[in-house]
């Protein structure tokens, strides 16, 4: 922001009472005040919007790769289950393979 010390705004003040005159200048200084006010206000505003613009665009960004560490996660369990279903279904074709094979002759004592 501008800067101004204790002489800057004195001279300020010496000058706004030699062009105003002493009628107008409480006047002009209420003005002054107001329009201060407002142009700080709308700053403000400003600068609170841009922070809720960049809050939101963080949470975007945490939102897109939790979406995303969840979508490797699935893939990962995807990829685990279809392993598991392959070794099934060949275990299945195992087991009917020896089922179908020869049948197992029993010992007399009933061990196979």
């Amino acid at each position: 922001m501008i800067e101004l010390s204790f002489a800057k705004l004195l001279l300020l003040a010496v000058i706004a009472l030699v062009v105003l005159g002493p009628e107008k200048l409480p006047k002009a200084a209420r003005m002054a005040g107001v329009m201060l006010r407002r142009l700080r206000l709308g700053w403000e505003n400003v600068r609170s919007e841009v922070e809720r613009e960049l809050e939101l665009e963080e949470i975007r960004r945490s939102a897109k790769e939790a979406a995303e560490r969840a979508d490797a996660m699935r893939k990962a369990a995807d990829a685990g289950l279809h392993s598991a279903h392959t070794a099934v279904n060949e275990t299945v074709a195992d087991v009917a393979k020896v089922a179908t094979s020869e049948p197992v002759r029993e010992s007399r004592d009933g061990n196979a």
